[in-house]
């Protein structure tokens, strides 16, 4: 049994390499995060409710990783991620009924530009506070996080990003692609800079799918806006007419 679990770890371990990559090595890890994370948001991008099951063994496997790697602040959005993971498969299967598009489904909606200053400031703020919590962990608990820190008012900020992209993916938000945008840039950096082969050319592809999301999610947004019109219209006819 204790062979068993040994191997299983070992498995998990970013020191079991199955290939190179460009120079760099690939570990089996990594290779299982870059193929749930790219069907979980290939699912979300067309809308569907199964990118939440797909999420849910991305964040332990992410968690695994950047535990390993020492980002830390990466590492304790996973956890986060999770719970955000299980809010958003809530709100999407059951929406309100003021917020149900066509189907029955969480209709996509968006900020106005108000709003979006809000969510930047809030971003930036907690780049400043968790970054700085981040830069002295080792310190407050070295039986924990033997190692300082990589980066982390960096490793902050795209926490702060991607926290709030989930939340907005979470309320079906048009916006939240514009999140993940500057999230997978911002991330192509930090693990380039860290030594993983692979990830970096997955979060470039997640740019792409994220191109394609807010461009479909786009698609839906105008028209389920055009069919709250359509209604509102007959509603104001029909009350007319009595």
């Amino acid at each position: 049994m204790e062979e068993i679990i040994q191997s299983v770890i070992n498995w998990f371990s970013i020191d079991n390499v199955l290939f190179e990559f460009m120079g760099q090595k690939v570990s089996s890890l990594e290779c299982l995060s870059t193929v749930t994370g790219l069907l979980c948001v290939l699912f979300a991008v067309r809308g569907k409710v199964f990118n939440f099951w797909l999420g849910y063994a991305y964040n332990i496997f992410l968690f695994l990783l950047f535990y390993q790697l020492r980002l830390y602040s990466s590492m304790i959005l996973q956890p986060i991620s999770l719970v955000i993971n299980f809010y958003g498969h809530y709100r999407w299967t059951h929406p309100g009924e003021d917020e149900k598009d066509g189907k029955d489904r969480l209709k996509v909606t968006v900020f106005n530009n108000g709003e979006r200053a809000v969510v930047l400031a809030i971003v930036l703020i907690f780049m400043f506070v968790w970054g700085y919590v981040l830069s002295r962990v080792d310190l407050w608990m070295p039986s924990l996080f033997a190692n300082k820190a990589s980066q982390p008012y960096f490793d902050a900020f795209i926490l702060g990003t991607i926290l709030m992209a989930q939340y907005l993916s979470a309320q079906k938000k048009l916006d939240c692609w514009g999140c993940w945008m500057t999230a997978n840039v911002c991330n192509i950096i930090l693990l380039s800079r860290n030594g993983l082969g692979i990830m970096p050319f997955v979060y470039a592809a997640y740019i792409i799918l994220a191109i394609g999301g807010f461009l479909t999610w786009l698609k839906m947004y105008r028209k389920q806006h055009y069919l709250d019109l359509r209604k509102k219209v007959e509603e104001k006819q029909a009350r007319q007419n009595n």
